[in-house]
């Protein structure tokens, strides 16, 4: 009776601030840009951001507010009120407040859109009409898959935000991604794709990770790449992460710059001193004893872990490679393949790994048939046990990826090994207080 009621309440509070989101947008006609994919719509969604604020008031949608309650929250420029019926009434009074009392809005609005479940994006793209649609990349085995049925579905509903974005808009899509070129490419909508294949529109190459010295050992700090728009040739440079594929969301940002006639020299210049990725996406976070932590723990999907395994590999270092990874949850049929083929490739990269949870047993599995040794591998039940386990192996020189899905909360894992701990609320995912009651 309970659970019925406060859904009820829920739904309630959804359409009220949807409405007034919507209200909103008729008064204020800002341009929308709207992303989404199946991995990098976060980081995509800030480097987007961060191109625009120097020539354009902008907002963006905070940390991963990207569903029913999250779109409306940045619309209305409000945070969530979590459980709090107080803070719920409030938002309402405040989105009133925005409608009959209206102060500045901003130019643009740049929106992250998710879908845990079919007819989520669907259902957004009845009222928002984004000026521009992001799509980021389509893996075959997609996060939230297990409610989907298949990939297909998951496809057709990512494409749903191509379809929505206006007649005289434009879609920008990762060409490397052959599903999303075949799917989008007939669309009307104006187009301009991005990615490392020559045909993109917007184009990266020369791929590099920058090391720096400290207490005598090389550790990464970043990437330099070069960018090809149009014949013009364009060098970067971007600290505080590692990993081919976090230049796709720069490549996005680099793509609306070319929209909106932008200076492009500019627009670099600003990525290489504004880029500082989102906390618990393979962001690079000093660790105990002189060693480094991947922190990629903000979640997990087999293409986010290959890629972050694939970094981990290509690293030059004295030290240890250490994984250490969580289930991967909501993937149905394909849990269990997944989760060994991961295993597989720790095998091939790695000097130890370290598992948390019941589905992460078949990343054991992989790694044995990978040629790992019993003696290279551990299993705990709570990220924090892993975390306490990894501080006893890692030494000057050694990397540590850290990896799950949102539910195995392995951001506790890189709170037992990270340099600075005091610093967690602001290089951690999921430290408001909600998430550190549960």
């Amino acid at each position: 009776m309970f659970d019925s009621l406060k859904s009820i309440i829920k739904t309630i509070i959804a359409r009220v601030i949807e409405r007034e989101a919507r209200l909103v947008l008729a008064r204020f006609k800002p341009r929308i840009i709207a992303v989404t994919g199946s991995v990098g719509k976060t980081s995509t969604k800030d480097a987007v951001f961060n191109v625009l604020r120097p020539s354009f008031s902008a907002r963006k949608s905070e940390k991963s507010y990207n569903s029913e309650f999250g779109l409306p929250l940045t619309i209305l420029g409000q945070p969530s009120a979590w459980m709090s019926p107080l803070g719920w009434a409030k938002i309402i009074f405040m989105g009133a407040t925005e409608i009959f009392f209206p102060a500045k809005y901003p130019e643009w609005l740049v929106l992250e859109i998710g879908a845990d479940r079919p007819g989520d994006i669907r259902r957004m793209m009845k009222w928002l009409k984004p000026d521009i649609g992001v799509l980021t990349r389509l893996p075959d085995i997609p996060v939230h898959i297990e409610f989907f049925g298949d990939r297909d579905g998951v496809v057709r509903e990512k494409l749903a935000l191509a379809q929505g974005v206006k007649k005289d808009g434009l879609i920008i899509y990762n060409r490397d991604d052959d599903t999303l070129h075949e799917r989008v490419k007939d669309l009307s909508q104006k187009k301009i794709t991005y990615g490392f294949a020559a045909e993109a529109d917007v184009k990266a190459s020369n791929v590099q990770i920058i090391y720096d010295e400290n207490e005598g050992q090389k550790l990464p700090t970043g990437l330099s790449f070069k960018i090809d728009y149009n014949g013009q040739i364009i060098p970067i440079r971007i600290k505080g992460v590692v990993g081919r594929h976090q230049i796709y969301a720069t490549l996005a940002a680099l793509s609306v710059a070319v929209a909106e006639n932008l200076n492009i020299v500019a627009v670099a210049e600003t990525i290489q001193s504004s880029h500082e990725g989102p906390p618990g996406r393979l962001k690079l976070i000093s660790g105990v004893k002189g060693s480094l932590i991947l922190d990629d723990t903000y979640n997990s999907s087999p293409a986010a872990l290959e890629a972050a395994i694939l970094t981990l590999g290509e690293i030059e270092t004295s030290g240890q490679k250490i994984a250490v990874l969580g289930d991967m949850l909501e993937l149905g049929e394909h849990t269990i393949e997944a989760h060994r083929q991961a295993g597989k490739l720790v095998a091939a990269h790695c000097d130890r790994l370290i598992t948390v949870g019941l589905r992460s047993k078949f990343i054991e599995e992989g790694a044995k048939e990978g040629g790992m040794k019993e003696e290279q591998i551990e299993h705990f039940d709570t990220s924090t046990e892993a975390g306490v386990a990894l501080e006893k192996l890692l030494a000057l020189g050694a990397i540590a990826l850290i990896k799950g899905s949102q539910g195995m909360r392995m951001e506790r894992a890189v709170l037992e090994v990270m340099r600075e701990p005091l610093r967690a609320e602001e290089l951690l995912c999921r430290q408001e207080l909600e998430w550190l009651k549960r």
